[in-house]
């Protein structure tokens, strides 16, 4: 007994004496960009913006010609006569103002109709079968083709630039929504299958929060083209108020440089804001989903 009990303390001790395994402290907490914006996502875009305007000013001061420097100004003449003379500032803004509201309009009734047709063709083969080779023959008809049409049939003011508007822009949403609504697990579906969820329940709960993150991307692509649209149904329908599309020609037509480049700038700089703001609710809707399914 002694002996064995002698046998054991050694034992014991050694077991005693290794060290308890240290808790990892938790290091110093990394600082996070605002709105999950790392630096290489600021710092890139500026320095192609500055390679951009060094190439432009270069091409304009050094290759073109002096008298056929009207062709493509400055970088500082289009800031100059564009953006810091108050009266084309005044006009440019307003006529883009009118198209923004055209292309949010559009927008809004092709993100409505889209996501409607979408889930309408998820729930039904047939419907499907029926309506998608609509939305490809939509797709791929000639915009600048059918708008004079429009204006037949609408007439030339605000209603007819909203429907090309939601004719350029009605496609992405219809197929991202439809793919989103349809890659849901066949296990999930056998779990709602299971609880007895009925259909409503089943797009609700499951299809519908599953296709969010496609159905965002689906929403960014239609801004820009939305804002496209917009500027496309300016060139024909000239009445009511005036369009950045209808300033556009009218610059052209006075080989306004300038004020013409300006113009296409604004613009390109409304649809850049759209994406943006798409961009960034996916992300949030991308960490959303990757917190559930961590849950």
């Amino acid at each position: 007994m002694t002996a064995a009990t002698a046998g054991t303390a050694p034992a014991a001790q050694n077991v005693a004496a290794v060290p308890e395994a240290a808790t990892p402290s938790p290091g110093p907490r990394k600082f996070r960009w605002p709105f999950a914006i790392a630096p290489i996502r600021v710092i890139a875009p500026v320095l192609v913006f500055v390679l951009v305007m060094a190439a432009w000013s270069l091409a304009s001061h050094v290759l073109i010609p002096a008298e056929s420097r009207f062709l493509l100004p400055p970088p500082e003449s289009v800031v100059s006569k564009g953006l810091l003379n108050a009266a084309t500032r005044t006009e440019i803004l307003t006529a883009l103002w009118s198209t923004v509201q055209i292309a949010l309009v559009g927008l809004a009734i092709a993100i409505v109709a889209g996501v409607g047709f979408a889930v309408v063709m998820s729930q039904a083969k047939w419907a499907e079968y029926s309506l998608y080779p609509y939305a490809v023959i939509l797709q791929t008809i000639p915009v600048l083709a059918v708008v004079p049409l429009f204006g037949f049939w609408f007439g030339y003011e605000f209603s007819s630039r909203v429907i090309v508007c939601v004719m350029v822009s009605l496609f992405p949403v219809i197929t991202n929504t439809l793919f989103g609504l349809k890659s849901v697990q066949p296990a999930e579906h056998d779990l709602f299958t299971l609880h007895g969820a009925g259909r409503w329940q089943r797009l609700l709960k499951l299809q519908l929060p599953a296709a969010l993150p496609a159905m965002i991307s689906g929403f960014k692509i239609s801004a820009g083209m939305a804002v496209i649209g917009s500027i496309v149904a300016d060139f024909f329908f000239r009445q009511g108020d005036p369009g950045i599309g209808r300033m556009i020609d009218v610059y052209r037509q006075r080989l306004a440089t300038e004020e013409l480049l300006t113009a296409l700038l604004l613009s390109s700089l409304v649809g850049l804001i759209l994406f943006w703001i798409f961009d960034f609710l996916a992300g949030r809707v991308d960490r959303a989903h990757g917190k559930r399914a961590g849950e």
